[in-house]
């Protein structure tokens, strides 16, 4: 996936600590179990990015307090990219049995087991999914309307990182720069 390997690209030159801290790439079986598990086919984009870069963080570091656990601070100070362990778990957590919930809004739900989260908060509250029906990203967050179609598609999403990791990397963003080659959010 191009975008993904731009955004990868502009972490290595200007972020190289959290570039570094990033592990290696799932491997088919993973996502075959994964699936099965889950009992949905993960969406070609969603394979190929997690076939890049399986952002699990290792066993010791995962908190077993916190709903999701990945890098902090990437992509921004209060969401981070959810690696297929963290992936699984919340939408285990966000399934419900007759596909949709709550289940009188079947045309404006806030949430579907269409609905793959790949980024979310530590408390899973809110974070962005890729629709397995269309390859669109939209956004939830607890007690307000799930934003379907903010993306066009997942590659559309990583642009918009590339996009904002450039003017980091620039000096022109508002709330991030870089020091010490990692991130830091103020």
């Amino acid at each position: 996936m191009d975008s993904w390997s731009r955004v990868m690209s502009l972490l290595r030159q200007h972020a190289p600590a959290d570039h570094a801290d990033l592990p290696g790439p799932a491997t088919e079986q993973v996502l075959a179990a994964a699936e099965k598990r889950m009992g949905i086919s993960l969406p070609q984009d969603l394979r190929a990015w997690l076939l890049q870069n399986n952002l699990d963080l290792s066993e010791e570091d995962v908190d077993d307090d916190v709903a999701c656990c990945g890098f902090a601070g990437f992509p921004d100070e209060g969401s981070f990219f959810l690696g297929i362990r963290a992936l699984e778990r919340l939408y285990a957590n966000r399934f419900m049995p007759g596909g949709f919930d709550p289940p009188d809004r079947p045309d404006n739900p806030f949430w579907r087991n269409e609905w793959i989260p790949f980024l979310s908060d530590q408390d899973g509250w809110t974070g962005k999914f890729i629709d397995v029906r269309d390859g669109r990203i939209g956004r939830w967050f607890v007690g307000e309307i799930t934003i379907t179609g903010e993306y066009a598609s997942l590659a559309d999403y990583f642009d918009s990182v590339a996009e904002m990791l450039t003017k980091i990397a620039d000096g022109d963003h508002p709330v991030c720069e870089v020091a010490e080659g990692r991130l830091v959010w103020s």
